[in-house]
This record gives structure tokens, C-alpha cells and sequence, in this order.
């Protein structure tokens, strides 16, 4: 079965987003722009991506609602050689514990591998950082829940969540607070169950607002929920956080999120819409402040 071009999904290698894209075994980055033209047509059927660089062996469909777009069998071989299934606990990595800031009241805390410094908390769309300590695996791990149970924060947040504070945040300084006040609780632990051989880190915010676009644009109030064969999506990227694009779209469309885990394993064609101002979505979507799903194509 031959395929055209499919979307593996966003990278934040640097301070700006990219699409990874793959055609058999060719692979390829587009860099994206804010201020930028984005627009494709979604072609044919979704197909599972995968697991850890294999192509599928069922060439399996996947859901259109799916944000993992994998097919069971692949994501139970993903899931089981990553670091949250915990099945890696000889890794000789030195890793780092960060608590990450979405919106007021979204905190959460995690682990990363030193060597991807920040990428990982850009890829969660994370507002704002701090690292907490470095050490290895099963220390940082340990740290994890330890936190997790003292603070009371957890270590995810919904999507749907990020993207209804989003476009509410707060000025820098009041981030900046927030950030330093959970910095404050999470090291005030240290002796009381935060492992001793787990390395302090040194308070330093680090902000996103400003690379993501979120500082200069309005917010957005709808969400893609699916493609479909044939649906089209096109606008101009006005920000982008995580795996999410916010796309300017024509007329009453105003700003659209475009989770771009939804787009892995269709393959797409470039469109651009002949006599359309900025842009515009032909695929079903949810308002992000909790409405109704719109059904079929409009």
C-alpha cells in the first residue's frame, strides 16, 4: 500500500515549532511561522503511525478522534518502553524533575531526560517552568510522587484544560509568582522524603508566552475535533503551544486550536483557499469553553 506524505506530529527543537513529516522511510521538517499560511486537505483514510520508528504491521485504521493515533498493538509496544511505564529503571541518564505552569491553578510536576533540557516542556505546552532537582532515574521518579502527594499537583493535565485558560492568562509577573511560590513548597521538602541523591536546582522561571506566540494574539474559542476524508483546514498561525497550532480562520471563525496529534497518520495535501481572507475549517470542532460537538462538515 503506497502513501503519500503523513504527519508524524510537532517538535519544539528550539524556540519555534516544527512538523515532522514521513513517507516510507523518508523524513523530512516543515518550519512553521507565525504569521504564516497553513492550510491542507485531509486525504482518504487514518492509518496507525506506529511505535518507536516501526511502521505498523496491520497497517491498522485509527479513529479520527484519536489523539495517539496508534492502533492497541502498537501503542502497548510505545507505552511499554517509555520511562512512565517504569520498566527502564537501570538507565544510567541523569534526569530532571520540573514542576510545569498552564494557567492559575494548573501545576503540574514531572521528569525529563537533562540531555532534552526545555523541549519537553514546550512539546506540554507548558506557560512557564522551573527545574526542581537532577539525579537519576529512580530518584527523579521518586521525587515525582513524593511531590505529587505532598502538593497535591498532579502529573498531567487534560489538553482540553490547557487550552480553556489559554487565552485568560495572567500578566508575566503574576506567572512568575505562581511558579516561584510552588518552587517554594516543592524544596521545602527536601529531607522529608525528596531522596538525597537527587541534586537541588536553583530557582530560574523560565517563560513561553513570548515564543508561543500567546503574549500577541487573541484567544482562541474553538477546537478541531477530528478530520475526515476530505475536510479541510487552512488559516494563518497566529500561536502555537505544545501539539496545539491556534489558526486565524475567515469570517466568524475567529481563532481555532488545531491539535496537531490528530493529524498524525492521514495523509494531507497543501490547499490553498482561492478568495478566502484569512482562512477557513471544513471539519468538525468543539468550543473550548465547553459547548457542543458540530457534527459533519460545515
Amino acid at each position: 500500500m503506497a502513501f503519500g506524505w503523513r504527519c508524524t506530529g510537532v517538535a519544539w527543537p528550539g524556540d519555534g515549532p516544527q512538523l515532522a513529516w514521513s513517507r516510507g522511510a523518508e523524513r523530512r521538517v516543515s518550519t512553521l511561522a507565525y504569521g504564516g499560511r497553513l492550510g491542507f486537505r485531509a486525504l482518504g483514510e487514518r492509518h496507525c503511525v506506529g511505535a518507536r520508528g516501526n511502521v505498523c504491521p496491520l497497517k491498522a485504521l485509527v479513529a479520527g478522534r484519536s489523539t495517539g493515533g496508534r492502533c492497541p498493538e502498537c501503542a502497548r509496544l510505545d507505552r511499554a518502553h517509555s520511562v512512565a511505564a517504569d520498566t527502564m529503571v537501570d538507565d544510567p541518564r541523569t534526569y530532571r524533575v520540573y514542576l510545569a505552569w498552564f494557567g492559575p491553578g494548573l501545576v503540574k510536576v514531572g521528569i525529563t531526560r537533562e540531555e532534552r533540557g526545555g523541549a519537553r516542556l514546550r512539546e506540554q505546552g507548558a506557560v512557564a517552568y522551573t527545574w526542581l532537582g537532577r539525579g537519576p532515574l529512580m530518584a527523579a521518579r521518586r521525587t515525582e510522587e513524593v511531590l505529587r502527594a505532598a502538593l497535591g499537583v498532579p502529573h498531567r493535565i487534560p489538553y482540553a484544560r490547557k487550552r480553556a485558560v489559554r487565552g485568560q492568562l495572567p500578566g508575566e509577573r503574576q506567572r512568575f509568582d505562581e511558579v516561584v511560590e510552588s518552587y517554594g513548597r516543592a524544596v521545602a521538602l527536601q529531607g522529608r522524603g525528596w531522596p538525597e541523591s537527587l541534586e537541588p536546582v536553583p530557582l530560574e522561571v523560565v517563560d513561553h508566552a513570548q515564543i508561543f506566540g500567546l503574549d500577541r494574539s487573541a484567544g482562541a474559542t474553538r477546537s478541531v475535533s477530528e478530520l475526515v476524508d476530505g475536510g479541510v483546514v487552512a488559516g494563518r498561525l497566529v500561536a502555537a503551544a505544545g501539539p496545539d497550532l491556534h489558526l486565524a480562520v475567515g469570517g466568524e471563525g475567529g481563532v481555532v486550536v488545531l491539535d496537531t496529534r490528530l493529524i498524525t497518520g492521514w495523509e494531507l495535501e497543501a490547499f490553498q483557499p482561492a478568495g478566502v481572507a484569512e482562512g477557513e475549517v471544513r471539519v468538525p470542532f468543539i468550543d473550548i469553553a465547553g459547548g457542543g460537538v458540530q457534527g459533519g462538515l460545515f
